[in-house]
């Protein structure tokens, strides 16, 4: 059961992808994953594509394993999807966005593309322009949720809607056991992104990740708040001042929330500094010198379900473990394995 028919065909061991969380999701975090015999994704945001192109090859150079590189359609950058195609990465995973116009030239440079979806209907269109698996996420991911329905409900429709094309459950998935689940809802992986965040080799600030572990599933937020630099859209983030300030305010829209245009601080990210507005989109990544209490904290549901910072391939064999455990207690996994 946890050697599924996509595995072979993406040629992992495991099935289990990572998020590409933006540039959270950087060349080690997604090596890490994809050495430990999952599928590491890596993020693109609105890196310039020059840049994407010298982490594509920094991320070969950390593993001979398959991998997916992450594009985002609503904030795609000139260049970022040619890149992916010349590099000849294995998986191109698309987001917010219609993937119907890259599926032919992605396959004839031998990409292979997995969009993320969040209804039946999308699920079907993104089916019908040839893609090759659907990512199906429920409304309890955390980062930008496209989703409106639980993954429970969602899931096992899209299976149906789409078969045989394979789908790949995402949203609040964080243990093993929640593994199991998915690939009993007839998903042949898991998408996971909050319990990567707080890995190691994530590339987010260090305070950050503490407070997903500290964090609980009631602490996270369905909001629109955090827009700068991302068209408004639903995203789940850690409840921190900057939405208690906007909720006393009376929630404002965009434009006239306290505040406004003011820089907050800055940061390295990619191959350049940049300033940081109140409400940006912006990750929080390491030497960031803004004030975490107003940047957007991305997490999911599942933050409940993280404990602790480890090694990305620790968090791989973890799964797997708990993946087993749970198949023996329920008496379908193999005894004493």
């Amino acid at each position: 059961m946890l050697k599924t028919e996509l595995c072979t065909r993406v040629g992992i061991e495991h099935p289990i992808f990572s998020v590409g969380m933006g540039t959270v999701a950087g060349p080690a975090l997604a090596a890490a994953v994809s050495n430990a015999g999952a599928c590491g994704v890596l993020g693109t945001a609105s890196l310039p594509a020059k840049v994407v192109r010298e982490q594509i090859r920094q991320l070969r150079s950390l593993t001979d394993r398959p991998f997916g590189v992450n594009v985002v359609l609503a904030i795609v950058r000139r260049g970022q999807i040619e890149v992916c195609l010349e590099e000849k990465v294995p998986l191109l995973v698309l987001f917010w966005g219609d993937v119907e116009p890259h599926v032919v030239e992605a396959h004839r440079h031998g990409v292979k593309v997995f969009p993320q979806v969040g209804s039946v209907t999308e699920a079907q269109a993104a089916a019908a322009a040839g893609v090759d698996g659907v990512i199906a996420q429920g409304v309890e991911a955390g980062g930008h949720v496209k989703g409106t329905t639980s993954l429970s409900v969602l899931l096992p429709a899209v299976v149906e809607a789409v078969w045989p094309v394979p789908a790949i459950a995402a949203g609040g998935i964080g243990n093993g056991a929640g593994l199991v689940s998915a690939l009993s809802l007839g998903a042949q992986a898991v998408s996971i992104g909050t319990r990567f965040l707080a890995s190691d080799e994530a590339n987010a600030a260090a305070d950050y990740k503490r407070r997903v572990v500290q964090a609980r599933a009631q602490d996270t937020v369905l909001t629109e708040l955090f827009d700068v630099g991302y068209p408004a859209a639903p995203h789940r983030v850690l409840r921190n001042h900057a939405l208690d300030r906007w909720e006393l305010a009376g929630r404002p829209a965009s434009g006239q929330r306290p505040g406004e245009g003011d820089v907050i601080g800055s940061m390295p990210s990619g191959a350049a500094d940049v300033d940081i507005q109140r409400y940006s989109a912006y990750i929080p990544e390491p030497g960031v010198t803004a004030d975490l209490e107003h940047m957007a904290l991305y997490a999911g549901e599942s933050c409940e379900l993280v404990n602790d910072i480890k090694p990305a391939a620790q968090i791989v064999l973890d799964l797997m473990r708990e993946a087993k455990e749970a198949l023996r207690r329920i008496g379908a996994g193999p005894p004493g394995e």
